[in-house]
């Protein structure tokens, strides 16, 4: 197998590009696609300030690592969930992240759930009425939370994560098999700012998750290979089990999938973008936009569990 723009010996064969590149090709190749998919999709601009979600693992170091290189103004913010016991997931992944910034000079806030709200995510998953897999329900809101409580902070213009293509196509099927349209229609590269919200962009969202775990290999980025304990046996793995499978038998499959249901949105299919716009205003406890009656879903999580806590210490 050679590279096709040397005729070296290539080090990745991307069945869906049809395209084989060796370790120099594709080192430059993927950062410039991810420049041409950030314009593409107007996503941010040389001039504006960027929030780059870390989380230790190849995707988002990848992100972070790409946007450094491209010469855009990156900061990175990590936040420490309490998974796992002293010295392990949560502890390792904050430990990779810090020694990225500190190697290569970049800002990085850190936000310690257990610090910030008293407990660890593990722990108010415990204490939560929040459906299954409630360890990710919980997880999932409160890093929503306090990634837009620092980007509004610090006045970031954009705030970025690292889900790839293999990411998209499993949220998507699994909104598809549920016809779950609200969730599909805001579904996209890009979420506009509104008030109180900062813009949020995914870079990465075309690229397969093999082509950025050999990114991170051969760009020497040393990320966190365990995944998230709680991520055992979910439903986001499930479906990108099933994905794969339709990849293997047709290359291209996902990113056809991700890529015709953009189309179709732009097409006006679902619905028109003005549908996608809600009534939000200020939670009353911490002054984040919501659409709920009075406070966040955030806030109204730790009203719950505080009041599961109140009634366990009765009983």
């Amino acid at each position: 197998m050679k590279c096709r723009t040397c005729g070296s010996k290539a080090v990745i064969n991307m069945r869906q590009h049809k395209l084989a590149l060796c370790k120099p090709h594709f080192l430059e190749w993927l950062p410039a696609q991810t420049e041409r998919f950030i314009k593409k999709y107007e996503m941010f601009t040389r001039y504006e300030k960027v929030l780059v979600a870390v989380s230790g693992g190849k995707d988002s170091l990848s992100l972070w690592n790409i946007l450094i290189k491209l010469g855009y103004q990156a900061d990175g913010i990590y936040i420490s969930l309490g998974i796992g016991e002293e010295g392990g997931y949560s502890d390792l992944s904050r430990q990779l992240c810090e020694d990225f910034s500190l190697d290569r000079n970049q800002q990085l806030h850190i936000v310690d759930v257990k610090k910030e709200f008293g407990e660890t995510i593990p722990q108010f998953a415990q204490r939560t009425r929040r459906g299954k897999n409630k360890a990710c329900s919980v997880c999932g809101l409160t890093k929503r939370h306090v990634m837009n409580q620092v980007a509004q902070k610090f006045g970031y213009d954009v705030l970025v994560t690292g889900h790839n293509l293999d990411d998209e196509a499993a949220v998507l099927f699994g909104n598809t098999l549920h016809w779950a349209g609200e969730f599909m229609l805001r579904q996209a590269p890009v979420l506009p700012a509104t008030p109180g919200l900062t813009r949020k962009g995914k870079p990465l969202c075309r690229f397969y998750e093999k082509e950025m775990a050999a990114y991170a290999i051969l760009s020497d980025i040393d990320y966190i290979y365990e995944e998230c304990p709680y991520s055992i046996g979910s439903t986001s793995i499930y479906y990108k089990h099933q994905m794969n499978l339709l990849e293997h038998d047709n290359p291209g499959e996902k990113s056809h999938f991700y890529l015709r249901f953009l189309r179709a949105k732009d097409n006006g299919l679902f619905a028109p973008p003005e549908i996608i716009k809600q009534d939000l205003h200020e939670c009353s406890n911490c002054g984040q936009p919501t659409s709920g009656k009075d406070v966040c879903s955030f806030c109204r999580m730790l009203e719950q569990g505080n009041e599961h806590l109140e009634r366990s210490q009765v009983n």
